[in-house]
């Protein structure tokens, strides 16, 4: 015993140095082999954003995003649809983003916010709008500081609560640090003298002109030239102009997923088996929403109002038959008459609305409607309690009138209160809206109505004929695997080929494929131009709801600066408008030279002249002329009674003739100057963020998750 103890004293040392050796050797081998490789291909696979040379991870993203969403559901929304996922979602990038933007700029400047400004936030004379929001009492609308006091206490035992208040201690911090900066910069701007004198110099005048124009148009396109070298010129010194996001176009075959002959009879099966069970039910509406698709409505209708392959069973009387099956609507139904009754043909009601909050449940609901029914029989006026305590403020305002109305027209509680009842009968009706107490102020004359019940059994695609159509996608992807072959397929089969054209990165659905992200996202991730589309996991077939997808992706554009022979075209329009513009100006130039009014250049082209008044320099269009910003600016700084020269413009080559100038009262220039100086300090507030977002390079791929 001694022996092994000894055995096991010396062994450990020993065992220690064989696993600290076994461990170091395989973080070596990890470090210079294959799995180095493969987790830098993970991580950059991972990689959700580039934020000025920050990275950005998939899952530090998805933490901050459940984060969020453990606090919006402590905020008391137990739900998250996807719509709130989504807007969740860009709430973490935004706050992501700022703080990758934002905090090297902080650090820079020196700004922070200390411990000390936190708690003159949180307990201070003005405490930060965070904080009164979270703490002021609804009912009175004053702060409540005892509640802040004794939830800030509840936080040292409680994680959730305290997790809670994190996130808020961030936002006011964030807040606070921002403001800082903007009064920073804001304090740093300052408008000079001559500043304020040019500005009001920009209105002092008012002018009426007359002008005529010769468009471009006129000019034939063959009369100028445009050479390559010119465009490679113009696009060197413009590039910046030309930036584009990524697009894809992509081509597709749809395998819609419908039922076979088999799943029909299958279904015509199941309803001819189904026919004796619903003769033998005895609670014909249980019977009904337990075995049949759709729920039974409930609702009487007249013989006229009644589907006409359903009058002989109403006309019969007979609530013992069942009649059917029939296929109607993609389903086999089953009908049986489930009650006749004098109804009204419609009925004008008033209603006051009691809806379950967060102040009121359901059992509280009906104890007011109770309370007000007595009201009202105590001689209370109807309309007068509508206005003062219903939930409905559409119909509030009338007294709960909702005028007249026929069956089917409300909800099933409510359509049954108005129409099982008599006229001026009180009372009341659940929802899903809340209670209503009704008053049943008129009806039409009673008439016969039926009530009939169906059972249907929608015909759905069975597993196999699903898979079936899944082996034909499948098929086809696996012969036709390149964009080549789609296309000689297409052609020979005389397949009906659909297209999807400049698809976004972060385009949710494409038209008329619904639930179709997952397919935008393998068409920017595992494609390229002239290859299909593939997922994740390397297959082809996309499954949406009702079908298959086969796609293949035809032009890939990706993010940057558009190749100059993607827009020579456009610039050759803008060189040719420039050389369509010498040449009017010239010609104008000489017709003026040779003592020709503005009349007479507008008759040499066969145009008009047109009139113009009230403008000055801040206007924004030319009436006749449009959004002219040079003919505007020139117009508002000429003198009178002169033939102006050519202006280039964006329709064409004007000229004009100001008529008269009208001075406009100047403005006090130290009103001019301090309107500038709130001006300026309100743009920094929201353009010094977005100038250090231009400055940094941020590279969005949410694309790849999302």
């Amino acid at each position: 015993m001694a022996i092994l103890q000894n055995l096991r004293e010396k062994a450990g040392p020993l065992v220690a140095g064989i696993i600290g050796l076994s461990l170091l050797l395989f973080v070596v081998s990890d470090f210079f082999g294959n799995n180095t490789a493969q987790r830098r291909k993970a991580d950059k696979y991972y990689q959700l954003a580039d934020i000025d040379g920050e990275i950005v991870s998939y899952q530090d993203f998805e933490a901050r995003l459940q984060d969020l969403v453990e606090v919006y559901k402590m905020s008391g929304s137990t739900e998250v649809n996807e719509e709130m996922m989504l807007s969740l979602r860009e709430q973490v990038w935004q706050q992501m983003l700022s703080e990758k933007l934002m905090g090297k700029t902080y650090r820079q400047t020196g700004l922070g916010v200390s411990p000390d400004e936190v708690e003159m936030l949180v307990f201070g004379d003005d405490p930060h709008p965070i904080v009164r929001q979270l703490f002021t009492d609804p009912a009175s609308g004053a702060f409540n500081e005892s509640f802040l006091v004794n939830f800030l206490k509840a936080t040292e035992t409680d994680e959730a609560t305290k997790k809670y208040w994190l996130f808020f201690e961030d936002q006011i911090i964030n807040d606070r640090l921002n403001t800082k900066l903007v009064n920073l910069m804001s304090k740093g701007l300052y408008v000079t003298g001559k500043q304020s004198e040019l500005e009001n110099s920009l209105t002092a005048n008012t002018v009426n002109f007359s002008y005529m124009v010769r468009n471009y148009a006129a000019i034939s396109d063959s009369l100028v030239q445009v050479s390559s070298d010119e465009i490679r010129s113009y696009y060197d010194k413009h590039k910046e102009n030309y930036k584009r996001g990524a697009t894809r176009d992509m081509e597709y075959i749809v395998f819609d997923i419908v039922p076979s002959e088999s799943d029909m009879k299958e279904t015509e099966t199941w309803a001819t088996g189904e026919k004796e069970n619903f003769a033998a039910a005895t609670d014909l509406v249980q019977y009904i929403n337990l075995t049949a698709d759709t729920r039974h409505s409930g609702f009487y209708r007249t013989l006229q109002d009644l589907p006409e392959s359903l009058r002989p069973l109403a006309e019969s009387g007979d609530r013992s038959e069942v009649m059917g099956p029939w296929f109607e609507d993609g389903a086999y139904k089953l009908a049986r008459l489930i009650d006749i009754a004098e109804r009204p043909d419609s009925v004008r009601a008033a209603h006051i609305l009691l809806s379950p909050n967060a102040t009121r449940s359901m059992a509280q609901a009906r104890k007011e409607a109770d309370s007000l029914i007595a009201l009202v029989k105590s001689g209370i006026d109807f309309n007068v309690l509508a206005m003062a305590n219903s939930d409905d403020q559409g119909s509030a305002q009338v007294g709960g009138d909702l005028g007249w109305f026929s069956e089917g027209m409300m909800i099933v509680p409510f359509n049954n209160a108005c129409f099982s009842n008599k006229k001026g009968d009180l009372v009341t009706a659940e929802t899903s809206y809340g209670v209503h107490v009704i008053n049943i102020i008129d009806q039409s004359r009673r008439v016969k109505k039926y009530d009939i019940g169906i059972v249907d059994r929608q015909v759905i695609p069975g597993s196999s004929t699903t898979q079936r159509i899944y082996s034909e996608a499948s098929q086809f992807a696996g012969t036709n695997d390149t964009y080549e072959k789609f296309n000689k397929a297409v052609a020979e089969g005389s397949l009906n080929k659909k297209l999807a054209m400049n698809v976004t990165q972060d385009q949710k659905e494409l038209p008329g494929l619904a639930q179709s992200r997952g397919l935008v996202m393998a068409l920017f991730q595992n494609s390229k131009a002239g290859s299909i589309v593939l997922d994740n996991s390397s297959q082809a077939v996309f499954e949406l709801p009702d079908m298959y997808v086969v796609a293949y992706c035809s032009r890939a554009q990706e993010e940057g600066i558009a190749p100059v022979e993607d827009v020579a075209s456009d610039i050759r329009f803008i060189l040719a408008k420039k050389k369509k513009a010498e040449i009017i100006a010239a010609e104008m130039k000489k017709l003026a030279a040779e003592g020709k009014t503005i009349y007479d250049i507008a008759s040499h082209y066969n145009t008009i002249v047109q009139d113009a008044s009230g403008i000055n320099f801040r206007s924004y269009s030319v009436p006749g002329a449009g959004i002219e910003p040079a003919l505007i600016a020139a117009a508002s700084a000429s003198e009178t009674g002169t033939l102006s020269k050519p202006v280039e413009g964006n329709n064409g080559v004007y000229m004009f003739v100001v008529s008269n100038a009208t001075p406009v009262v100047a403005e006090d220039l130290a009103m001019v100057k301090e309107r500038m100086n709130s001006s300026y300090q309100i743009r920094a507030s929201y353009e010094a963020y977005q100038a250090l977002r231009e400055k940094k390079e941020v590279k969005d791929m949410r694309y790849k998750f999302y």
